[in-house]
């Protein structure tokens, strides 16, 4: 999945899909054909998932995304989940090998219950680049690169924040094209999963459960991705309004006076007010 971000968190997802492509508009991962096993005979499954990896960033790494306004983009920033065992060391590899590895990372959500030690209170060690509830940590042992992870269940709730905000308010994300039903298995995808509020170590958090029968959610981990992607390179909400500080030189800070002359200042202003007045 790509999507493009604005500085405030709107969101827009520009492209999707399956790669082996399925052509076809609904499957499911238990019915998916072609297969990456199909696509590199000869391979066993690690050699599978590298030769698909190198396919796909090749593709969408090496392509220039047209603006509507003029412009051309690329993608800045690519995450690959890496939380499936069987494939965790091909993907830490890949990554690492990769002529694109300036801006591919594997990624690992983690599970942050209301009992969970939230990722704000964890202890920053040497190395580490924190951000808003995901974080980088230094590299070391066989895996010889850097990858983030990210609490899952608050940015799960915070993509579904944005796909609630009005169309053409600030922080809406919105998908390609005005035909619904061409989108219809990526709205099973979104909505697989369902939260529940809990309550625990004085935290209210929603923890996301899959629902029955809607086994596949690829395309919101996708998303949720993406999300985290942009936090990453600086995306964020703005909770406020920004106030305009004024630079002043070291001759103005110089002239103004200190809080005694203030005090001197005021004291004057008052010896001059009649009695009564001051009495007011």
């Amino acid at each position: 999945m790509v999507c493009a971000w604005t500085e405030d968190f709107s969101g827009y997802v520009i492209d999707y899909g399956c790669y082996p492509d399925q052509r076809r508009d609904y499957f499911t991962l238990r019915d998916a054909n072609p297969t990456l096993l199909s696509v590199a005979p000869g391979t066993a499954q690690e050699g599978a998932i590298f030769a698909g990896l190198q396919g796909l960033t090749a593709d969408l790494l090496g392509r220039e995304w047209q603006q509507d306004g003029g412009g051309i983009l690329r993608i800045g920033a690519c995450l690959i989940d890496a939380n499936w065992g069987a494939s965790t060391d091909t993907v830490y590899e890949f990554c690492r090998r990769s002529t694109f590895g300036g801006v591919l990372m594997p990624s690992h959500g983690r599970y942050v219950g209301a009992a969970s030690v939230p990722f704000a209170e964890y202890k920053r060690q040497p190395g580490e680049r924190v951000g808003h509830n995901w974080r980088i940590p230094s590299t070391y042992g066989k895996r010889a690169c850097r990858h983030v992870t990210y609490d899952t269940n608050y940015w799960k709730t915070f993509v579904f924040a944005r796909l609630t905000v009005a169309m053409g308010d600030r922080s809406c994300l919105s998908i390609f094209g005005t035909e619904p039903n061409r989108h219809r298995l990526l709205s099973e995808h979104i909505t697989a999963e369902y939260p529940v509020t809990t309550q625990g170590r004085g935290r209210t958090v929603e923890e996301w459960k899959a629902r029955p029968n809607h086994p596949d959610n690829h395309w919101f981990d996708c998303l949720v991705g993406n999300a985290v992607a942009a936090s990453m390179l600086g995306v964020h909400l703005e909770t406020g309004t920004k106030i305009e500080r004024k630079r002043i030189s070291l001759r103005e800070l110089a002239e103004r006076p200190t809080a005694r002359q203030l005090a001197e200042q005021t004291a004057r202003k008052q010896a001059t007010i009649p009695e009564h007045m001051r009495r007011r």
